[in-house]
């Protein structure tokens, strides 16, 4: 008979979190490699919202009027790069539910293996992609003529807020991909349309009926739009003088930091009581 010797768990504060970074970043490498395999996915995903950026632009640009004036094409980016992790959360919800459908989630937690890791390395690899998509965008608009006004300070404030609002994306995603089945998944991705759409990201609040233009200004993802606009010194910031975009700056860290309190913990309390 073959004894495998299973490695001890650390029981130090220093070596537990150790621990969980090693394992983590195993499972980062893991979701690499499938990209490595699969090049296709990575590579349609990309050129999908570089399309978008010229549909926008040179198919309904020139119909948009931008509040204040300026290019539509300055209005446009601040938006597409914020709606782009929007669409983030349908890729983090399919990794995950396939995972656990396949039963690869139930073998990780078989392992003497942080059972941090899993979530860790898969919002680490998530995030590590989103990055690669925001290059990529910026230099779709660099390419269409958008530039940042603002100072390198401001430039990178914008970046920093962009990827804030990922990053809590990523948990929303993480939590339905452990709560939905492979099957519903497709509710993930038809919720991004209406939430990006009903936001200040392809048109200014201001040109919708009231009660609508309302909800919009109040949409998480119009506080991070309206925010990197202002620092990237890009127009159409709002007319309105209302609170929420006077105050989007601020509010582009509440946002964000809210749904990290709230779907953190459910997205490790979901994968706790994991049962299937």
């Amino acid at each position: 008979m073959t004894v495998i010797d299973t490695p001890a768990i650390p029981t130090g504060a220093g070596g537990r979190l150790r621990w969980v970074f090693i394992d983590g970043w195993t499972v980062t490498q893991r979701a690499f490699a499938h990209w490595a395999r699969n090049p296709g996915v990575v590579i349609f995903t990309l050129l999908f919202n570089v399309l978008i950026v010229l549909l926008f632009n040179y198919l309904i640009g020139g119909a948009i009027i931008v509040p204040g004036g300026g290019e539509y094409r300055d209005f446009l980016m601040p938006g597409m790069f914020t709606m782009t992790m929007l669409f983030g959360i349908a890729q983090t919800t399919i990794a995950v539910t396939t995972d656990v459908d396949r039963g690869v989630t139930d073998r990780f937690r078989s392992m003497p293996m942080s059972s941090a890791a899993v979530l860790i390395g898969r919002a680490v690899a998530d995030m590590l992609f989103s990055i690669l998509t925001l290059i990529v965008m910026m230099l779709a608009g660099l390419a269409i003529g958008w530039r940042a006004a603002g100072s390198s300070q401001a430039f990178w404030g914008a970046v920093g807020l962009i990827l804030l609002l990922r990053f809590a994306l990523i948990w929303i995603g993480v939590y339905l991909g452990l709560v939905l089945h492979t099957e519903a998944t497709t509710s993930a991705q038809t919720l991004e349309f209406p939430v990006g759409f009903l936001s200040s990201a392809f048109v200014s609040p201001d040109t919708m009926p009231a009660w609508l233009g309302t909800i919009a200004e109040w949409n998480p993802l119009s506080a991070t739009v309206t925010a990197t606009r202002q620092l990237f010194g890009n127009p159409g910031v709002g007319q309105s003088g209302s609170w929420v975009v006077e105050n989007a700056t601020l509010m582009a860290i509440v946002w964000p930091v809210l749904l990290l309190l709230i779907f953190l913990p459910l997205s490790v309390k979901s994968y706790r009581n994991l049962s299937r």
